[in-house]
């Protein structure tokens, strides 16, 4: 997997994919109202050969070195889609900022599925 590396007063320090979208998928099932990571828009071929161990996130890292964020999430019938979709990129974005010191330039959020049956635990 590609590596970011982050250059600090003490020297680099050498980030691997598998740990932010660790970080952004905790990040994604903390907000209320998501239901679930998704699986991802990639074809079920890739998605075989990838073995992603968290499905419903995509880390990219582009030329100058800037992340690029996509989760694909499930929802619970009866959220605000935009407000789900703000908090889960705040929290994305917080998350990267505070474990790794990470600013994201992009976090794009999909809603792939609504999802009727709400288990409450009655709070």
């Amino acid at each position: 997997m590609a590596d970011t590396k982050l250059y600090g007063e003490g020297g680099k320090i050498t980030c691997d994919k598998a740990i932010l979208s660790s970080i952004v998928s905790l990040a994604a099932k903390e907000i209320k109202g998501v239901a679930r990571l998704s699986k991802s828009k990639s074809s079920w071929l890739k998605r075989l050969l990838k073995k992603e161990d968290d499905e419903g996130v995509v880390v990219k890292f582009d030329a100058n070195g800037a992340v690029k964020v996509d989760v694909y999430v499930d929802v619970y019938i009866g959220e605000s889609v935009p407000e789900l979709a703000f908090k889960i990129q705040e929290n994305v974005k917080n998350n990267l900022s505070s474990m790794v010191e990470i600013k994201a330039s992009n976090i794009n959020v999909h809603i792939m599925e609504v999802i009727c049956d709400r288990i409450d635990s009655g709070v």
